[in-house]
């Protein structure tokens, strides 16, 4: 049995996140306790808890100690299922967090697996946007052959969440390695804004100028930026917007952004192109969220994969910690002038 302390590290709701993915990927049965130990109110809330169960739904785990505040839990997977699973968080937790603990089973599963998620975040603090998903991380994922496809049925903010988003996903195995070690040139910039209810401000408008003259200043050519005038959720009212830069070294690099009440929409079209800005002027050939979520993949996949990040969060320091540990592979992590090199090598 694989046994994971949930305070090491990050003490965060990764840790959990990951240990189930790889649980049940390996067939093999967890037990991790301390859950979300360094994280304010400790334990499972709702939307780990429903990310819990739908892993248990797609292989057919019995699960002990799956209840909200839970700290400890003991999770034992069987066989991967094929088909629909339905998946109801309840609350504006995130659907990217959830979706993004179980794509990894739903990739190694022997048949397709289409999963609908309703009454969740889409778009919410502390967690990618779900076009984030869409455009950045699927579309690296799929060059190391996980093939996946997202539709949002219904964009859901804080606080009613409201959210609904299919997830259709193929068997993908084996992952390919991915090689990613050079920024080369920028190719394109592009992008999607979102507002839920708001067209009448034009606050999708706004977002995506503010974002296209923000990067025009700074030398950036945008190709163009999709706006959406979404009327999908009457209880929420949001906006969102996501940037993507790709180089002609195949390098993916996302930055995103969340509208608030009070927030200008101009405000929120500025940060996400400032980040997006830092990334590029770094010539990383990841973002410093993408380089985290990759960690899975690259431990399962076979052969040596790597590339460049400007910097070291305590979610990537979490995933290669569980990484080496559950999967007995290795990284390194080495600082390559002002960039550092993450690479698995065995």
């Amino acid at each position: 049995m694989i046994e994971v302390d949930g305070s090491k590290k990050s003490g965060s709701g990764t840790i959990l996140r990951t240990s189930v993915a790889l649980s049940a990927v390996t067939g093999q049965p967890l037990h991790i306790y301390n859950i979300r130990q360094r994280r304010p109110g400790p334990g499972l809330k709702p939307q780990h808890l429903e990310a819990v169960l739908t892993a248990a739904k797609i292989c057919n785990a019995e699960v002990k100690g799956a209840e909200l505040k839970s700290r400890e839990l003991w999770f034992t997977p069987k066989r991967t299922k094929s088909g629909s699973v339905v998946a109801e968080i309840g609350t504006a937790g995130s659907i990217p967090m959830l979706l993004m603990t179980v794509l990894p089973i739903c990739a190694y599963a022997e048949q397709p697996i289409c999963l609908d998620v309703f009454k969740g975040g889409t778009d919410v603090s502390n967690s990618p946007t779900i076009n984030y998903i869409r455009f950045v991380l699927l579309a690296t994922l799929k060059r190391m052959g996980l093939k996946a496809s997202l539709i949002v049925e219904k964009y859901g903010y804080y606080p009613k969440g409201m959210g609904h988003v299919t997830m259709t996903v193929e068997p993908s195995t084996p992952l390919k390695p991915i090689l990613l070690e050079s920024f080369g040139a920028l190719k394109s910039v592009g992008g999607i804004s979102v507002c839920t209810f708001l067209a009448d401000r034009k606050v999708a408008e706004r977002q995506a100028k503010a974002a296209m003259e923000h990067l025009t200043q700074k030398g950036i050519v945008v190709s163009d930026i999709q706006i959406v005038n979404d009327q999908s959720n009457p209880m929420q009212k949001g906006s969102s917007l996501v940037l993507w830069a790709e180089t002609d070294a195949c390098a993916t690099l996302g930055a995103d952004a969340i509208g608030r009440l009070g927030k200008p929409s101009e405000s929120v079209g500025e940060e996400a192109a400032e980040k997006l800005q830092t990334e590029t002027s770094a010539k990383a050939t990841v973002d410093l969220h993408l380089a985290d979520m990759l960690i899975p993949y690259m431990a399962l996949a076979r052969g040596r994969s790597a590339y460049l990040t400007r910097g070291l969060s305590e979610h990537l320091e979490t995933n290669i910690w569980l990484a080496e540990e559950l999967l007995n592979v290795r990284f390194t992590v080495e600082k390559d002038d002002r960039l550092y090199r993450v690479e698995k090598v065995s």
